[in-house]
């Protein structure tokens, strides 16, 4: 196993750097923390051993290979690529095991690990028992425990249909049929198909709400299970609306080269539109399930053009930014630095479907109101997203409310606002390690 690197302790404001001039650069990008984690639970719910390749290193992906090893899962960690490696860099071997408890599972505030864990913990033989940080008590996951208590899994959660639980794992789960209302997130679905192979019945997981957000986050989990060797109706192949089916059935062990995080470029992209420069980012893959790579659209619209090269995609701003009315309900995440990008522009925007964001990390409108405001922008709530009128900004505090989105945010801000200060910058380590020392790379050519 490698260690995690250490880096240098940051200040507890950190100031954003404001750009001089166009910022001109290639920044590589860490692996998808979306792709990272579903390939953890896959591997190791397979039938052999597998690779997972330039994976994502960061506190989300952490927690999941470390949970994963406490139910007896082997994860061994390389540092450089290992004979054969075509793909080159880091790669974990992860090598199934009869799952096992007594097991305890530190999800953080990491979404991925909450949701697609207590699944696999139901296969597992033994009580694992789910804790986190304080927010993580706060975020909706009773639609998940209920769901696999209607499959035959046993759950203490002192009814709150929250964090901490135990789930009593009794080597294996029954499955079937299930309803669940995943208005409040995808990675419910999500969370049910990755481990449905596994049940003795395979799953029919119906959603039954009237919005269902994030819908490419369940593509990405069906495209994976797939490759595995899953069997996966959809409705998009023509099954039910709002319906999926997993067969029960032998995974196969991947070797898999996981993608850039497309929606973890969207700072260093923001920066090429704000300041009229051009960033590059290799390995931008030109098909994918990513909602990141909606970025290319939004960002042109708002006032930058792009290309995807053999070099990567090739982004280049305009020196104007222009407001936006549009839809994020499939590409929530992207949100924070759209806002951010929207308060520098020279008109209005709105931004609407997402009204699931008050119940991300943290309630991603209202922090983005009051940060944006405190720095003399005029932004507004609405019943589905928010409302921006760009303003001239100042110079104070941008916090963070410990939300990796809304720190790159900040530093999105910061290119154009002299005198930002980021609280808790190290938060990014969330799901982009070392960002203080890419995005201070990034600027190094800034009005070259």
């Amino acid at each position: 196993m490698v260690a995690m690197t250490a880096t240098p302790a940051l200040p507890a404001l950190w100031p954003a750097p404001h750009a001089d001039g166009t910022v001109h650069a290639t920044v590589t990008v860490p692996g998808s923390k979306s792709v990272t984690n579903r390939a953890l639970v896959l591997a190791a719910l397979a039938a052999e051993p597998g690779w997972v390749r330039r994976p994502l290193r960061s506190r989300d992906s952490q927690l999941m290979a470390d949970a994963l090893r406490a139910m007896g899962v082997g994860i061994e960690e390389t540092a450089s690529s290992s004979s054969g490696d075509a793909a080159g860099g880091e790669a974990w071997r992860v090598i199934p095991a009869a799952l096992h408890g007594p097991a305890s599972v530190d999800v953080g505030n990491a979404g991925t690990v909450m949701r697609f864990l207590p699944p696999v913990a139901t296969l597992a033989s033994g009580d694992i028992r789910f804790d986190g940080d304080p927010r993580s008590y706060e975020r909706p996951l009773g639609q998940v425990i209920d769901a696999l208590r209607g499959l035959g899994a046993r759950i203490d959660d002192g009814g709150r249909g929250a964090l901490p639980m135990t789930v009593h794992g009794g080597g294996a789960l029954e499955g079937g049929p299930i309803e669940l209302d995943a208005s409040n997130s995808s990675q419910f679905v999500s969370a049910l198909l990755l481990s449905a192979p596994r049940f003795n019945q395979g799953v029919e997981v119906r959603h039954t709400g009237a919005t269902l957000p994030s819908m490419p986050h369940i593509r990405m989990t069906v495209e994976m299970l797939r490759a595995a060797g899953a069997q996966v109706d959809t409705p998009e192949a023509g099954g039910e609306k709002n319906v999926w089916r997993v067969s029960p059935g032998a995974l196969l062990g991947r070797d898999l080269v996981v993608e850039p995080d497309l929606s973890n470029a969207q700072p260093f992209l923001a920066a090429a539109l704000i300041t009229g420069g051009t960033v590059t980012i290799p390995d931008w893959p030109r098909r994918t399930t990513q909602p990141g790579d909606e970025l290319r659209r939004i960002f042109t619209e708002m006032g930058g053009s792009c290309e995807v090269t053999d070099a990567g995609l090739v982004f280049t701003g305009s020196g104007k930014i222009h407001g936006i009315d549009v839809d994020l309900g499939e590409v929530g995440e992207l949100t924070p630095g759209i806002a951010a990008v929207a308060a520098l522009a020279d008109s209005p925007s709105t931004l609407r479907g997402v009204a699931h964001l008050r119940l991300h990390e943290t309630d991603r409108l209202a922090a983005l109101t009051a940060e944006i405001n405190g720095l003399g922008g005029d932004v507004t709530e609405t019943a589905d997203g928010l409302h921006i009128r760009p303003r001239p900004l100042h110079g104070g505090v941008f916090r963070t409310y410990d939300d990796h989105r809304m720190a790159t945010a900040g530093a999105v801000i910061g290119l154009a606002v002299e005198g930002v200060q980021i609280e808790n910058v190290a938060t990014t380590a969330k799901t982009l390690p070392d960002f203080p020392r890419m995005w201070a790379d990034m600027l190094a050519g800034a009005g070259a």
